[in-house]
């Protein structure tokens, strides 16, 4: 429709000019401890900093019963911190043990629907007469760590949710590329699934989340992950995340699209989110060029500057990573999971790169792929992590590239090469007019390979599938 797309038009040009007045965080690389017991990350926290972390997203945090990882996925109360992870008091410890180590806390948030509990019960009260009970068995111990609110009583009601039975009964998203079915409806499995009940972002709703984000900010949380924010509307999360919770905060929404621009969910979701919230997203159009790229018949060309060309956000919104945990653990998305050697050098390319926040994504093994547990700690990791720390806020300037290599500088501090293909490479920089410094070494942080560059003419050697990541001494 010829209105719609004007109306794109529009919310790419407020995008632009929100970038200028929204809160930016710094380009400080983000710890996804994935499913991490909150004692568990509070007594990594010194390792975790010395490791050049300077934040740490952890799962979401509220009442939720499950072993299950999926399990933190489905809120039963947001007035209480109590789940396998941990209590309120657990969480607390763990905020103080990161500031402690001047390391800051985000927090996974979902806000589009509760629990599915259909199976146990037809009502839609939350958290539901069971859990009440437990609470009323235990109250001084519930009250101690009662976030905010009245645990005496329910939170949320039939009246509270979208597609009550009133109205015809709940539906399920049939058609995910319709805006309004994707953000009206419910997120359901294969039938007979009833699906997650979907929030309707009424006065009371909205005045119970913004409470649980006040009081998350009173701990100490200083970001937020805003969950299938792709089905909430933005008067919903602007409601939710007014002026006042967004202060000192760093606000992104996982929108999940096939692609850049061009690409239907990129212009239908994507750009509208960045435009009317002003908030970061997931940088989902570079990550599929880098999947591009690395791909078979791909060209590292791709990467050269895919931001100019709409295939990647502006570096002020970007969460940028070359994974995130839906890949691996949902079945519908584990085609995108890259080839082992392939995230290595992606990764190289995110933390090497300048523009974006980096998300590195580290889980206990949940997907059975032996991939990514323990990987923030793996020493590839640890010699990106210092480089991207030594070379951050330094412009970037590509030196060589074609469909094998991409060769990149970072100022005169350091030298980024990555090479996808089979064979070696010489690459021949003017060191002269690229502001390379001489007679000082450039040391490989993920090899002991050392660069002296000593003339104007210096060959760069890139082995095969391999990444170089030369920082100045």
């Amino acid at each position: 429709m010829t209105t719609h797309i004007k109306s794109n038009k529009q919310l790419k040009i407020a995008a632009l000019l929100l970038g200028a007045v929204s809160f930016q965080s710094s380009a400080d690389v983000i710890l996804h401890a994935f499913n991490w017991r909150y004692d568990d990350v509070a007594s990594k926290a010194q390792e975790i900093a010395e490791l050049g972390y300077k934040k740490v997203l952890v799962s979401p945090a509220y009442k939720s019963t499950g072993d299950a990882w999926w399990s933190r996925y489905q809120p039963q109360d947001l007035r209480v911190i109590d789940n396998p992870l941990g209590d309120t008091n657990d969480f607390k410890a763990m905020v103080q043990a990161l500031k402690a180590q001047g390391v800051e806390t985000y927090a996974d948030i979902v806000f589009n629907h509760m629990a599915n509990e259909q199976w146990k019960r037809a009502d839609l009260n939350y958290p539901g007469s069971e859990i009440l009970a437990d609470y009323a068995a235990d109250i001084n111990y519930y009250n101690d760590i009662t976030l905010f609110g009245d645990v005496k009583d329910g939170l949320f009601g039939a009246g509270d949710f979208h597609g009550t039975y009133d109205q015809g009964g709940p539906k399920c998203i049939s058609n995910y590329n319709d805006v309004g079915d994707v953000q009206y409806n419910r997120l359901c499995g294969a039938a007979p699934d009833p699906g997650l009940p979907d929030l309707d972002p009424n006065n009371w709703v909205i005045t119970q989340q913004k409470a649980y984000l006040n009081a998350l900010k009173q701990i100490g949380v200083t970001g937020f992950r805003v969950d299938a924010a792709k089905h909430m509307t933005n008067y919903h999360i602007n409601a939710v995340f007014d002026a006042n919770i967004k202060k000192d905060t760093h606000v992104f929404g996982e929108i999940i699209t096939t692609g850049g621009s061009g690409s239907g969910d990129y212009d239908n979701f994507l750009v509208p989110y960045l435009a009317q919230t002003g908030h970061s997203a997931y940088d989902f159009p570079l990550f599929a060029q880098i999947r591009g790229a690395f791909s078979f018949g791909g060209s590292m060309s791709q990467l050269v500057d895919p931001a100019a060309y709409g295939q990647a956000l502006a570096g002020n919104k970007a969460i940028t990573f070359s994974v995130t945990h839906d890949i691996p653990l949902n079945d519908g998305f584990r085609y995108q999971i890259m080839d082992a050697t392939d995230e290595k050098l992606a990764n190289a390319y995110v933390l090497g790169r300048d523009g974006g926040v980096p998300l590195v994504y580290s889980d206990n093994n949940e997907s059975g792929d032996n991939r990514w547990n323990d990987l923030y700690r793996r020493e590839d990791i640890k010699g990106m992590l210092k480089f991207h720390n030594a070379t951050q806020g330094s412009s970037m300037q590509v030196l060589s590239h074609n469909s094998c290599i991409l060769l990149f500088k970072r100022e005169h501090k350091g030298v980024v090469g990555i090479n996808k293909c089979g064979t070696g490479q010489d690459i021949w920089v003017d060191t002269q007019a690229d502001n390379l410094w001489w007679h000082r070494n450039y040391r490989d942080t993920l090899s002991n390979d050392v660069q002296n560059i000593s003339s104007q003419w210096h060959k760069f050697y890139l082995p095969a599938r391999t990444a170089r990541m030369w920082l100045m001494e």
